[in-house]
């Protein structure tokens, strides 16, 4: 369930748009075989000033990559260069400011994903200790402009960088300034996929709410709890959102491929190169008239590269990846993917959980997302109260989910719980910490918010 490359993918060219539906079907696994697979990314700094470092400069991030293989590590290069690792425990990899993610390895239950995670967390304490880096476990970079942050060496984001200020204003901030901690999951058949896709687009705004952790900008309060959430609201609308489609009837892997391919092209991959078709038609492609690539036509390798470029708040792939979660400290990380496998992988739990939103409207439901970044666990619910209302009914099937695992994963959720029951999102705590005991010193921030 690692994100990455499509290298290893058939270099065949692509011979019929059902190729494209078949890749869907060909991720569904019986119950047995269902794992979890948890993404997180943390910001980079440098202890003594709380600079982010480059990517080449002494005690940086390519130092701080290679400091890694000492655990195992396997060395991923592009074009001569450091950008990322491989291994048991899946994949280390570079956001384009430097943002530093485990893309973890599919685990079989929440034990072994917090196992995992807390390796992970203590080999790059180690390295970062001998390298005067420390790692802040936050959704957003409080306190830097988009100048002030990096650029990692990577052909990919040079192409995305240029063209994210062509469809919206807040592209840039996006690559350079958030971090996310996601879960990717399984389903077992089509009608499966549709039930879960359906039920967690629902509910991803209650995902952002529980988990928001970005509430600064350049400084200051910024008015919102997710600032990193309302970034997506004006990123790029051809390849963000709440997806329509996904609730009308005979929604399923057709409906979700003519989606993606409706979805502009960012590059395709000759050569060990990228090139840069930014803003041009993967249905040209398909059909060998790509004017980048004139008479080429896409391998499966090129089709999953393009699925990792759409961003909506639910992605399919071969998996389902829930996408609408600030990053955080380790608790946080390992509670997403409890929430989420509680919600998904018990048939009762799905069920309830679609019960309380399957009546919701288009129009509600992205009323709800629209007033989450701001405000949080109040914001209004569709039929009257308040999202943390729901979210008590919520939780309470994700943990009746779990328990009915028989793992002893519920315990996972006990950060969600308490957040319900005080009202008190990570935001609003350094809010309250800001306004209250820092007097207004975001820097205490590195210290008191640092993995």
């Amino acid at each position: 369930m690692t994100s990455g490359s499509a290298a290893s993918a058939s270099d065949a060219p692509i011979e019929s748009r059902a190729q494209l539906i078949e890749s869907f079907a060909r991720g569904e696994k019986p119950r047995e075989r269902w794992r979890l697979g948890t993404e997180h990314e943390k910001l980079v700094y440098r202890v003594g000033d709380h600079r982010a470092p480059s990517w080449d400069e002494p005690g940086g991030i390519r130092d701080l990559l290679t400091g890694l293989t000492e655990y195992g590590w396997t060395p991923v290069e592009e074009d001569g260069r450091l950008i990322a690792l491989s291994g048991p425990d899946g994949s280390v990899s570079l956001e384009p400011a430097g943002q530093f993610e485990l893309s973890g390895a599919p685990r079989a239950d929440l034990h072994e994903t917090a196992a995992e995670t807390a390796r992970h967390v203590h080999q790059v304490k180690a390295v970062g200790e001998r390298l005067g880096l420390g790692f802040l476990g936050l959704g957003m970079w409080p306190d830097k402009t988009r100048d002030d942050l990096p650029r990692m060496p990577k052909g990919r984001y040079r192409i995305m960088l240029d063209h994210m200020p062509r469809v919206g204003s807040m592209g840039l901030d996006m690559m350079l300034r958030t971090c996310t901690v996601q879960v990717n999951l399984d389903y077992a058949s089509e009608a499966d996929m549709v039930a879960k896709f359906r039920t967690s687009l629902a509910l991803q705004p209650l995902a952002t709410a529980l988990f928001a952790n970005s509430p600064f900008l350049e400084g200051r309060p910024s008015g919102f709890l997710s600032y990193r959430s309302h970034i997506w609201s004006d990123t790029d609308p051809h390849r963000t959102g709440m997806l329509p489609f996904v609730f009308e009837d005979g929604f399923g892997y057709e409906r979700y491929a003519d989606y993606a391919l409706d979805v502009p092209m960012y590059f395709a991959q000759r050569g060990g190169a990228y090139v840069d078709a930014a803003g041009l038609s993967f249905r040209d492609f398909l059909d060998g008239r790509l004017s980048v690539l004139p008479g080429e036509r896409p391998t499966m390798g090129d089709w999953a590269d393009h699925l990792s470029t759409a961003f909506p708040e639910v992605r399919l792939k071969t998996f389902l990846e829930m996408r609408g979660a600030d990053s955080g400290l380790a608790d946080q990380v390992v509670a997403l993917p409890a929430f989420w496998v509680g919600l998904l992988y018990d048939s009762d739990a799905l069920a309830a959980a679609w019960d309380l939103v399957k009546g919701w409207t288009l129009d509600e439901r992205q009323a709800l997302r629209d007033a989450v970044p701001a405000q949080g666990l109040a914001a209004p619910v569709p039929g009257g109260g308040r999202l943390c209302d729901l979210g008590v009914r919520v939780l309470d099937a994700a943990e009746a989910g779990l328990v009915a695992r028989g793992l002893g994963e519920e315990r996972y959720l006990a950060p969600l719980r308490e957040r319900l029951e005080s009202g008190i999102v990570p935001a609003q705590a350094l809010l309250d910490r800001y306004d209250g005991a820092w007097d207004g010193d975001l820097s205490r921030i590195y210290a008191e918010r640092s993995f």
